[in-house]
């Protein structure tokens, strides 16, 4: 027997005291007496999880008016199954059941009650597309299962459940298509989610940080959503999705470098449209860490490579600014990760205020005063608005940081020390790898076939073909 179960008691006031102390005296404990065929019983169960409606409904009022019948036949709207295990019971009770224990019997009824309070499926708020659907993942798990098995109607389709946590163990569900889906990336997904030791988990940060790969790479290993037809797709490419109850997150692995630049509107618009538009994403990604950089090592030791004109415009910017160019980017930076921050924390309109205010007032302040220059401002600037066309916010985040390094780089080294610097990283990317694909497929290992959707979207006759999903 496991040494945590404890089996129940002929007694019934033995077990309602148990279960009780189990709780620690809860207030939201809930035990109600109704006898059934003269024989005591009770009714446990914890009022803050469950529907009174259903209780009221489909077991107290079956049971005043069913005289003559057995439970099975009084409870037949609701979900019943016999237990002989306090501690499976307890857990029940945090699962939204209720308990019926009766006086005599060794054995018990969890019938299944939960209360559920789900808002809308409308469409995330931080990927919103032009064209294409308009609903998104929400914090119950058999609604977003729903969503998926709407979208891909197969049986192909597996879903497989674990319970992750030791203490407050949490529903986790792994989802991926047979015929499609690598049997080896299975056993891979499957054993790590099983060697995951922590009391609880609390979102899909959790499960992300422990399956990762390289856990001290600042570049994200797994594509998150909270996007069913981008979900679906990636299943359909032969993906595994995890997915976690309370959290509308899914966790696609495994992850390449080019995924998190593809959006679904790559794939609801027309192929040329799409390839300019990933196009520009793919160089705002390289305007987004190295404009800084660049800027600072041209003005501090090649100011040569300026034209004459341009140079001059340079300069005069730069004569009121007290401090090396490192300093002056570095303090704007700095001033704009602040009101980025407080942006994002204060409600919308106060947030639209703050970046009102910061652009326009501040930032022109500190160039009047001068404690900066216009030219570093009009770099910083397009810097943050390269940042801002990445999609995904793991990997704008992840640039976000590179460019400090990269620019302290610049500052003491020049154009040689952002080669090095770009270096590192690169052969940090070609060593990476997301659950044993490499992170820079298909450029290394090169592969001619994968660069149909890479930095451009080719047209859906040419990429698509069995197992390659449509709308990523």
């Amino acid at each position: 027997m496991n040494p945590s179960s404890r089996h129940a008691s002929l007694d019934l006031n033995q077990n309602t005291e148990y279960i009780r102390k189990a709780l620690f005296d809860t207030h939201d404990l809930k035990i109600k007496h109704y006898p059934f065929k003269d024989t005591p019983a009770a009714l446990i169960y914890l009022e803050s999880l469950v529907d009174p409606v259903l209780i009221e409904r489909n077991i107290i009022t079956p049971m005043s008016f069913g005289e003559g019948k057995s439970l099975s036949e009084l409870f037949t709207t609701l979900r019943m199954e016999l237990n002989r295990d306090l501690e499976q019971g307890i857990q029940g009770l945090m699962q939204g059941s209720c308990l019926y224990l009766l006086d005599g019997r060794d054995e018990f009824y969890v019938l299944t009650t939960p209360a559920t309070y789900d808002r809308s499926i409308a469409e995330p708020e931080n990927e919103g597309i032009v064209r294409g659907p308009h609903n998104g993942f929400i914090e119950n798990l058999t609604v977003n299962l729903h969503l998926i098995r709407q979208q891909i109607s197969s049986p192909d389709l597996t879903v497989r459940y674990h319970s992750v946590g030791n203490t407050v163990p949490r529903k986790v569900a792994m989802l991926y298509v047979q015929n499609l889906c690598d049997a080896e990336l299975v056993q891979k997904v499957e054993r790590r989610l099983s060697h995951i030791s922590l009391d609880t988990v609390i979102s899909t940060g959790f499960i992300q940080e422990m399956m990762e790969d390289n856990p001290y790479s600042i570049f994200p290993q797994h594509l998150n959503t909270e996007r069913p037809d981008r979900t679906c797709s990636y299943l359909l490419d032969g993906h595994i999705v995890v997915m976690l109850e309370g959290d509308p997150t899914a966790l696609i692995m495994p992850a390449c470098f080019f995924t998190f630049f593809q959006t679904p509107d790559d794939y609801n618009n027309r192929w040329m449209i799409a390839s300019f538009v990933r196009f520009i994403r793919l160089i705002s990604f390289i305007t987004a860490f190295q404009l800084p950089a660049i800027y600072i090592a041209t003005v501090s030791f090649h100011s040569n490579v300026l034209p004459i004109q341009l140079f001059f415009t340079v300069q005069g910017s730069l004569t009121r600014v007290p401090y090396p160019p490192i300093v002056e980017a570095m303090f704007l930076e700095l001033i704009f990760e602040l009101l980025r921050e407080a942006g994002l924390r204060l409600p919308n309109r106060v947030g639209q205020t703050i970046g009102i205010v910061g652009g326009l007032v501040i930032g022109d302040a500190i160039v009047k005063a001068g404690l900066v220059s216009y030219t570093m401002t009009i770099v910083v600037a397009l810097t943050a608005i390269s940042s801002f066309l990445i999609p995904s916010n793991e990997m704008s985040s992840a640039l976000r940081i590179i460019r400090f390094p990269l620019m302290l780089l610049a500052a003491i080294f020049g154009y040689i020390g952002i080669a090095f610097g770009l270096t590192i990283m690169f052969i940090h990317l070609c060593k990476l790898e997301s659950f044993g694909k490499p992170y820079l497929y298909p450029i290394a290992p090169f592969k001619l076939k994968g660069l149909k959707d890479t930095f451009l979207r080719f047209p859906i006759w040419i990429i698509r073909k069995k197992g390659q999903g449509s709308n990523k």
